[in-house]
């Protein structure tokens, strides 16, 4: 009697043994493939701001292809896997660098759809691309293009006004509210910046025309 008992422990370790086996070799996958994901959208970012626009486009085509090998990587018990924090990172940052590159070129905003990301990380990424606008306008000005830099403020406002809307639960946003506040110190400290640079060209001009 206590030998079938414990064979039948035995057997039932053994099945626990390879769930938990094939789990952690889906997991470090996953780790491994976001990983690439993040680094891949964070070299596109730079290359945006290096105004290496077909750069930042291939970069960004590698980290896609990485976004979609996560799901095929996860066998359907491990489902769940696929809902973790740091893919919802991984998404981000996609997100990100794909709304960055579309706002700076002028190009049409990839959906979250077409991105293959969650709503939750897409309006994240959009909130983290106001930081990315904050550098590239910063860079504008140095660069004495005023006009582009008004264009790209009344951007960041436009997504300001979009994040602030977006009133749910953190469990549901992942930490939305948070980003939306950062966005909202960026934006008008950005406002300040340009408006004193504007007032000082201002002054300026009329200078010269005297």
């Amino acid at each position: 009697m206590k030998k079938k008992a414990t064979n039948n422990l035995e057997a039932i370790a053994e099945k626990i043994r390879d769930f938990f086996s094939t789990r952690d070799t889906a997991r470090e996958e996953v780790i491994r493939l976001c990983r690439e994901v993040i680094r891949y959208s964070a070299n596109a970012i730079r290359a945006v701001h290096r105004q290496d626009q077909a750069g930042a486009k291939q970069l960004l085509g590698f980290a896609h292809d990485s976004l979609r090998q996560i799901s095929k990587s996860v066998p359907k018990e491990h489902n769940d896997l696929l809902y973790g924090g740091i893919i919802h990172d991984a998404q981000k940052e996609f997100a990100e660098a794909n709304i960055t590159l579309a706002l700076v070129t002028g190009d049409v905003i990839p959906t979250p759809e077409a991105a293959g990301v969650t709503y939750a990380a897409y309006l994240n990424g959009m909130g983290e691309a106001v930081g990315e606008l904050r550098r590239y306008l910063l860079d504008s000005l140095r660069r004495d293009e005023l006009s582009r830099c008004e264009e790209l403020l009344a951007i960041m406002d436009d997504i300001y006004s979009i994040l602030v809307t977006m009133d749910f639960p953190d469990a549901i946003t992942f930490g939305l509210r948070r980003t939306t506040d950062s966005v909202r110190g960026i934006l008008e400290k950005t406002r300040g910046d340009l408006t004193l640079v504007l007032r000082q060209k201002a002054l300026e001009d009329k200078l010269k025309s005297k």
